[in-house]
């Protein structure tokens, strides 16, 4: 990663960011951050969090530079209002922070059963998914659909750029919090899977991957993990991690681990690695396939079957 931006060098006067599940947390310092540089922001948040939203943006100075969004990110009607609503108030979507995300109550393995002694279905932890994965892949489609039509250089040498927030859960995952672990994971492949597009669009789309921060999803071990003296981000950590990413002009499918108040980049670090991993013979397979790809333009789709 390159040399990170110093927050008195940002001048974000004119440019417009939309951030998911911006209302609390990790999302509503990331609100700030960008404010606080001149930018106009958007607090997309579900309605419920109507009152946090408007109590942020009544903090500041100029909240006429803000507005909040009511949105179910996982309802294409609400993302396409989103999008339509800020090009209405301020103009062109420079930056993108598709932060919302949620963790299961209830773990995917209690074994709960119904009336009928049989096994209920999980549904809270499809609502992880859907929220989690589905909800961020509309917020990215939505994003370069948006940014494509940009002038190119809005922000960082692009037509614009996208910050997904993954989680050191999608590279590391292990905690037994299954619906969380397997949708950050399914993060990581997106920001993967998207690089093609985003070079055809010109809109970097990185990622950042915050370790433990003590937030509303994390409240009930927080204590336990400060009295532990174990290394935690604070929000505000996560927030320059994830400002930083989004103007960096060489980020470009890239992901950031925040963690005890250092970032490091990933991905290129996984990519010098693979031989070591894999071994050097399946690495340049692999490597042989991907060149492959590249050189007629992606991935065939196959047909549909006929029913």
């Amino acid at each position: 990663m390159a040399e990170p931006v110093t927050p008195p060098q940002l001048d974000l006067r004119s440019k417009t960011v939309v951030v998911t599940g911006g209302a609390n947390g990790i999302g509503a310092q990331t609100v700030r951050e960008y404010y606080a540089r001149g930018a106009n922001v958007v607090v997309a948040d579900l309605p419920s969090s109507r009152t946090a939203a408007e109590t942020l943006i009544f903090s500041f100075a100029e909240p006429a530079r803000a507005l909040f969004i009511p949105t179910n990110i996982v309802v294409w009607d609400d993302m396409k209002s989103l999008f339509k609503a800020t090009v209405e108030n301020f103009g062109p979507v420079h930056i993108v922070v598709a932060n919302a995300g949620m963790m299961e109550s209830q773990g995917f393995y209690d074994m709960e059963l119904d009336e009928h002694g049989e096994l209920k279905e999980p549904i809270e932890s499809y609502r992880v998914i859907d929220v989690n994965l589905k909800g961020t892949m509309n917020t990215l489609r939505l994003a370069m659909h948006h940014m494509s039509t940009n002038p190119e250089d809005s922000i960082g040498q692009s037509r614009g750029s996208v910050v997904l927030v993954a989680s050191t859960s999608g590279y590391f995952g292990g905690s037994g919090v299954v619906s969380y672990v397997a949708s950050k994971h399914g993060v990581i492949g997106l920001l993967r899977s998207s690089q093609i597009a985003a070079a055809r669009y010109n809109v970097r789309v990185n990622g950042v991957a915050p370790f433990f921060t003590p937030t509303h999803i994390t409240s009930s071990y927080s204590e336990r993990w400060r009295a532990s003296g174990l290394p935690a981000n604070t929000v505000e950590d996560v927030a320059l991690a994830i400002l930083q990413t989004s103007l960096d002009p060489l980020m470009r499918g890239r992901c950031c681990l925040a963690a005890g108040k250092r970032t490091n980049e990933i991905e290129a670090a996984r990519t010098a690695l693979l031989p070591m991993w894999v071994g050097e013979e399946m690495a340049n397979i692999l490597a042989e396939g991907g060149r492959f790809f590249d050189k007629i333009g992606g991935y065939p789709l196959p047909k549909i079957r006929p029913s």
